[in-house]
């Protein structure tokens, strides 16, 4: 494999885990700064198909509302599996925190990261159950 592939896939991985760690301080303007402005994110909900938004302005919206509405939400990811494929990431994991209320939750997902010109340009997420 050449070095320039290599660091390709390293840099896929290494963009999606300082993504995750901004998520998980509630740092919008770091989750930003991975983005492209183009950027989509297919969400795992609602059931059954997910919601697709486009663009930094919808992501900002929606990531705004969603750590505003729950400020005590802590989604601590435990990856047990990570790796690249060229400008492509995979993500496979443990999310687990508390929902609005205070209440436990626990998912297993998977979330597929593809990267242009070093930022993040779409994300796919998918949730078990």
């Amino acid at each position: 494999m050449s070095p320039t592939r290599l660091s390709r896939i390293e840099n896929a991985t290494r963009t999606a885990l300082d993504f995750n760690a901004a998520f998980n301080r509630h740092d919008l303007p770091g989750m930003l700064a991975l983005v492209s402005e183009n950027c989509i994110l297919e969400c795992a909900t609602p059931a059954p198909n997910g919601e697709r938004l486009q663009g930094k302005a919808e992501l900002t919206r929606y990531w705004s509302r969603l750590l505003q509405d729950s400020p005590q939400i802590q989604i601590q990811l435990q990856i047990e599996e990570i790796f690249g494929l060229g400008m492509r990431c995979i993500l496979r994991g443990r999310f687990s925190g508390l929902d609005e209320t205070g209440r436990l939750i626990q998912v297993r997902g998977v979330d597929i990261y593809q990267l242009r010109e070093g930022l993040i340009c779409e994300i796919l997420s998918y949730r078990k159950g």
